[in-house]
């Protein structure tokens, strides 16, 4: 299966994605905010197969970091979530580098599906 990196600060929302993920196969490492995944997506010179971020993160958001990681490693496949509506508008604009953006809060079945659909 991918390999995936969640970056994501709510650690209730983090953990759910992070087992729900695992438990279908995946293998997953998690990040806090956007420094912390930008550090690991440069520790690993780039080599997940998809980088999963909320946008909305202190420190550095995930729009910030999605921005940064593409212009380092650009065949990285990022799929970003949100709950805000503004913060989907405001990442309409990365649809060159940006997978596609999910909403929460979502079901189970619905990130393993937005997942499978981004890493195809």
């Amino acid at each position: 299966m991918a390999n995936i990196l969640i970056v994501e600060d709510d650690e209730s929302v983090r953990s759910f994605t992070a087992r729900a993920l695992a438990a279908a196969g995946h293998s997953v490492e998690t990040a806090e905010d956007g420094e912390d995944g930008l550090e690991r997506i440069a520790g690993r010179s780039g080599g997940y197969d998809l980088v999963l971020s909320d946008i909305r993160m202190p420190v550095m958001d995930g729009i910030e970091m999605a921005k940064k990681a593409a212009g380092a490693y650009p065949g990285l496949k990022i799929l970003l979530m949100t709950g805000y509506a503004e913060q989907r508008e405001r990442a309409a604009e990365l649809s060159a580098i940006v997978v596609d953006v999910v909403q929460k809060p979502f079901t189970l079945a619905q990130i393993r599906q937005g997942v499978a659909r981004a890493i195809a």
